[in-house]
This record gives C-alpha cells, structure tokens and sequence, in this order.
C-alpha cells in the first residue's frame, strides 16, 4: 500500500517513523497531530517522547495548547512576530501560554 492510501494519522506516524530511522539529533515538527484521530495522536507522542528518551532535540510547533503543555520542557510564546517569552517546568500552563500571547501581563519566573 501506498502512503497516499493511508489514513491522515498514519501517514503522520509513517514520516515520523522514517525521520527516527535517520537518526537525527534535531528533529522540528509543525503541527504533527493536525487532523490526525485521537489512537494516532496518543502514538505520535509515543514515539516523540521515545525519540526525546534517546536524547533527539525536538522542537514543536502546535497551536492546539494542551499538547503543548502536556508534551514540552521548554516553550517559547511569539506575539507578532516575536518571542513574547519562555516557560519552562511548573510555569508551563494554558494560562500563562495565553497571558505571553495575547500580551496581557508578564509572567513572572
């Protein structure tokens, strides 16, 4: 069978399968579960936190703010075209994403 046969989230977890085979140190990810079902979401974070185990680099760009703060050490909030600011650990939250974002009030380290 073809990719293009394939189902949305499988072919996102087929890309993502051949990109580990590569070995990378870096890996960047734009919207990786977009449109994908909620089984292929679960195994995209699967293999995201095995690659993350293995000490591959992962930078991810989401809009969708729960998979941001249940998947990221580290997140850079941008505001027109700028980094509003960085979160990490416990300051990682929707509140403070949505306070950096929109500009509302620093928040504080």
């Amino acid at each position: 069978m073809r990719a293009g046969g394939l189902s949305g989230g499988n072919q996102q977890k087929l890309l993502i399968s051949r990109w580990v085979s590569i070995a990378p140190r870096i890996l960047i990810l734009d919207e990786p579960t977009r449109g994908v079902d909620v089984g292929a979401k679960s195994e995209i974070y699967r293999m995201m936190n095995q690659m993350a185990q293995q000490g591959v680099a992962i930078l991810m760009i989401s809009s969708e703010l729960p998979e941001v703060v249940g998947m990221s050490d580290r997140v850079y909030v941008m505001r027109e075209g700028t980094i509003a600011g960085e979160l990490s650990g416990e300051q990682i939250s929707q509140e403070n994403i949505m306070t950096l974002a929109t500009g509302a009030q620093p928040v504080q380290a």
